[in-house]
């Protein structure tokens, strides 16, 4: 079993809906059992303002899926919420990225992992650190340091 990191998130319809349903839908991949659930954290989105800010989470999952088949379980959880792939960082129903995968560091057409702007975003620093503090970002460093390092304020928890 390998552990793996999965950020969520949706701004639109009913975007806590989104992010509760596509984590059921996790929890049912076969050989895959989700470990740990953050909370969920409203944020900014990146790229045009003009959209409704976003809810975000991450699961940690235990799976005996290779990378690219997890992708597909992803995408295949993505069409049944009706995610359109249209304008880059627009608004969107569900989004689910793989994040980390054990200590795995790849980059191809398909997919990198880890997840490329991982250490740039707090909206999934912030719910991963809460999940696992003593987490490590494969070549990247730990947690805390890069949490150190970037500007939180746009991230709140929601009770």
């Amino acid at each position: 079993m390998k552990i793996a990191y999965i950020g969520l998130g949706s701004n639109m319809h009913s975007p806590i809906k989104q992010i509760k349903s596509a984590i059921k839908l996790i929890e049912e991949i076969v050989s895959t059992e989700i470990t740990d659930v953050s909370s969920l954290y409203k944020s900014k989105p990146v790229g045009p303002q003009d959209q409704d800010d976003y809810i975000n989470a991450v699961v940690k999952i235990e799976t005996e899926l290779m990378p690219y088949e997890l992708l597909e379980r992803m995408q295949e959880i993505e069409k049944q919420h009706g995610r359109i792939r249209g304008e880059r960082w627009g608004p969107r129903v569900i989004d689910l990225d793989i994040l980390m995968f054990g200590n795995k560091i790849m980059t191809d057409q398909k997919l990198t992992i880890p997840h490329p702007e991982i250490h740039n975003r707090s909206f999934v620093l912030v719910p991963l650190a809460e999940i696992d503090s003593d987490c490590e970002i494969p070549g990247k460093g730990p947690i805390s340091d890069l949490l150190a390092t970037i500007d939180k304020s746009n991230v709140v928890q929601l009770q």
